[in-house]
């Protein structure tokens, strides 16, 4: 009776069994701690940053990833490792699938709005294109990042004045530029305490109160600029600046995952491309593409259209939204 024991225990078939098992039990450990930290909001905490935020960003790719966890388990039948794999499947469905259905909005009876965000990749995509693009969606308010003097001059050379001709623009080389064009009248309100440019000005639509735009483009939560990027996204203006509707429109070099954005979203915002189940195509296309566009309204707006554009000479697709504004 000892030796068939024994040999059981070391029949290499079971051994490898056993050490498929632990690895499915590691696995799903793995992505219970990224989840966790999704959920919680850990890429906050200082010592973590550097490793959580790049994480974050690719938070739908690690839900699409746990039918690795799943498969393991199931073929090694190891029934702890397999419920574990499915409730943590299921933990980060609820926080991902969300945002590819389309949720209520707001009845609201103001005028329509209609916001162009598009970065320019060192100024390259800024030119008749980009122009046209803004023809063709009758934009009435156009963000642009990493806008460079040249990228300004072809602009000018297009004809963007004849759609817009209204402007507060600060072009610089690389990637630190940034513009807005409006179709109505801007009246500059600077926001204060950024270390990067942000653009902020009250917008006089016709037919409602005037309105508080802001363009967003904070550099990306890498290595020193993880300050930076934490710094600025904490100074953007509210919601509802001094009762007006606030928004916002740019590159924020974060996703719906990182905690930073979501603090912004709740405390007033709605973001466009959420609201209409968009929430998960991606806006910046090198691997792996994700989603750091954005155009976020005040919650009160009623988000009715969220279109997303290819752009031929930027990284990044451009990102159009209509609202009606409360």
């Amino acid at each position: 009776m000892t030796d068939s024991l024994t040999a059981s225990v070391t029949d290499p078939p079971q051994m490898r069994r056993r050490r498929w098992a632990i690895v499915a039990r590691i696995l799903v450990g793995c992505f219970a701690l990224w989840a966790l930290a999704r959920l919680f909001g850990a890429d906050r905490i200082g010592p973590l940053t550097a490793l959580l935020i790049p994480a974050m960003a690719a938070v739908p790719y690690a839900f699409a990833a746990m039918v690795l966890p799943l498969i393991v388990a199931a073929v090694v039948r190891d029934r702890v490792a397999f419920v574990a794999a499915v409730a943590v499947t299921a933990l980060f469905a609820g926080i991902v699938l969300p945002r590819a259905v389309a949720g209520d909005t707001p009845r609201a009876s103001g005028p329509e709005l209609r916001i162009l965000a598009s970065n320019l990749r060192f100024g390259e995509a800024g030119d008749a294109g980009l122009v046209d693009l803004a023809r063709r969606t009758r934009a009435d308010i156009l963000s642009v990042e990493e806008f460079t003097p040249e990228a300004a001059a072809r602009l000018d050379a297009a004809g963007i004045g004849r759609l817009f001709p209204y402007r507060i623009l600060d072009p610089k080389p690389g990637a630190a530029g940034i513009g807005l064009y409006a179709r109505y009248p801007l009246t500059p309100s600077p926001v204060r305490g950024t270390m990067s440019a942000m653009p902020s000005a009250t917008l006089a639509v016709p037919g409602t109160a005037p309105v508080r735009m802001t363009a967003v483009h904070p550099p990306a939560p890498l290595g020193s600029d993880i300050k930076t990027w934490t710094h600025d996204l904490a100074r953007v203006p509210d919601a509802t600046p001094g009762g007006q509707v606030g928004i916002l429109a740019g590159d924020f070099n974060a996703t719906l995952d990182h905690a930073r954005l979501r603090q912004i979203i709740h405390s007033g915002y709605v973001d466009a491309a959420d609201a209409r189940g968009q929430g998960l195509v991606p806006t910046f296309r090198p691997w792996p593409p994700i989603t750091i566009d954005h155009v976020l309204a005040d919650r009160r707006c009623a988000v009715l259209r969220v279109k997303i554009y290819g752009r031929s000479r930027s990284d990044h697709r451009a990102l159009f939204a209509v609202l009606r504004l409360p």
